[in-house]
């Protein structure tokens, strides 16, 4: 095959890389992009998206569950619903379909050159991509690596057979009778919930002795009450040491040291993601690491020049929007812009019921960074929207300085409260205090109007509490 040069190599077309190839085209950069699976990559195909709407069809069965079992406040009856997880499955799948289409159009409009393989450093400037067609060499002036992430396995419980990742979560063509939850962490207890309601038996096992752990224990509170109204187990402190010899049960070490057997149809290990960094040819290159993940400086720049790296190769957080953020800066780098990383505040969304929500620093870590602080909190239960919307579990939290009142953090938890992340995460870019907060009218009746409550709080007049 004939040789392939250009000014940007991106390798990896997840949401950091498809994003940088369609900016650096727009930007009239003669851009090449790999993907070795399908355009979106993890997060397109079988992470945010599709769990997403796993977890809404579980939501609207459940809530079918709950009318049938003359359990609703409404006065509205139905009869007993069911629910054929292959077609919602499906259904799941055109999304997945229609937004890869999408992303190709996207890249073709941007005269992005799309090449489908594995790709493997030669050197520093220099890849080869074993396609279906056989070995393309791709020479670039610049490199931008966006490989993404993979599941971490146990040793004790490799992935195959009743052992699962999220991958395979989201393409079950029945919900299993019991579900051994491997992990508290937000996906785990994302699908977790999703198919409890669907009607699986779920009891998940944490090692650390509270869910979310990387959530502080306020937020995570009303999504514990939760777990229990939904008839989730969860054991905390507790070790998954493998499965039974029959291979039909989970072995569980409790905090005191006693084993247990949890009996399992599928075994969901939700232990956390590592960067995919093997099997690219890196050791040719031999970047600079922090830990196991790439390191990079302020414009996303690894130690070898003309060599960037974007997305959850290059470390916490590991999210699809701080991938795509580095992309479109790095694709303005390379067009010669000024720019560096230089965001305040990146949200953290776990979709959960209820969601929650943390953007900025919590009262804890603005007190561990030095900063006396003003903060409080507006409860859902006092908010008229929330109550009509039968939402009324969960607050919202906002956290500032206590000399200036400059906003350092907001946080909440409650029924998609995922959609006021962008007013959060906009108040802290914008370098707003409680002042601005207060002042801004927030239409009423919304749940927004917690916020604008919570600021009133800490400056010491609430009005509806």
């Amino acid at each position: 095959m004939k040789d392939i040069t250009c000014r940007l190599l991106v390798i990896g077309a997840g949401p950091g890389g498809y994003v940088c190839a369609i900016r650096a085209g727009q930007l009239g950069i003669d851009t090449v992009v790999i993907e070795a699976e399908k355009l979106g990559g993890t997060c397109l195909n079988v992470g945010c998206i599709p769990s997403k709407a796993l977890i809404h069809a579980a939501e609207e069965f459940h809530k079918l569950v709950t009318i049938a079992a003359g359990k609703s406040a409404l006065g509205i009856s139905a009869g007993k619903p069911a629910l054929d997880l292959a077609k919602t499955v499906l259904w799941k799948e055109r999304i997945v379909g229609r937004l890869t289409t999408g992303v190709a159009a996207l890249l073709k409009k941007a005269g992005v050159k799309v090449v489908e393989g594995w790709a493997r450093f030669l050197d520093g400037k220099t890849v080869e991509v074993a396609t279906e067609t056989g070995r393309q060499v791709i020479r670039a002036e610049q490199v931008v690596i966006a490989t993404g992430s993979t599941a971490v396995a146990l040793p004790s419980l490799p992935f195959g057979g009743r052992v699962i990742s999220s991958t395979e979560a989201l393409a079950l063509s029945e919900v299993p009778g019991k579900l051994v939850v491997i992990g508290a962490g937000y996906i785990g207890l994302e699908l977790g919930m999703a198919l409890a309601k669907m009607g699986a038996g779920v009891t998940v096992v944490e090692a650390e002795p509270r869910i979310l752990p990387h959530y502080d224990a306020e937020l995570t509170r009303p999504v514990a009450q939760r777990l229990r109204a939904l008839g989730v187990e969860t054991l905390l402190g507790a070790k998954a040491k493998g499965l039974t010899t029959a291979g039909n049960a989970v072995v569980v070490e409790a905090p005191d040291g006693r084993t247990a057997t949890l009996a399992a149809d599928k075994v969901l290990v939700t232990v956390g993601r590592k960067p995919l960094t093997d099997g690219w040819g890196l050791e040719a290159i031999d970047l600079d690491r922090d830990g196991p993940f790439l390191r990079i400086d302020e414009k996303c720049r690894t130690s070898m020049r003309g060599i960037f790296a974007i997305g959850d190769v290059t470390g916490e957080p590991m999210l699809a929007h701080r991938a795509m953020a580095q992309g479109e800066m790095v694709a303005e780098l390379v067009a010669g812009e000024n720019r560096a990383w230089d965001k305040v505040a990146i949200p953290a969304i776990c979709f959960t019921d209820p969601e929650i929500v943390a953007v900025g620093l919590s009262p804890e870590e603005a007190k561990e960074a030095g900063h006396d602080i003003k903060t409080a909190q507006f409860p859902f239960q006092a908010n008229g929207r929330a109550l009509t919307l039968e939402n009324d579990t969960g607050f919202i939290r906002i956290v500032a300085r206590a000399d200036n009142h400059l906003l350092l953090g907001i946080q909440g938890v409650g029924a998609g409260i995922a959609e006021l992340s962008a007013s959060f995460s906009l108040a802290l870019e914008m370098r707003a205090r409680l002042e601005d907060v207060a002042q801004t009218i927030h239409a009423h009746p919304t749940q927004s109007e917690a916020l604008l409550e919570s600021a009133l709080r800490a400056l010491g007049h609430a009005i509806h509490i």
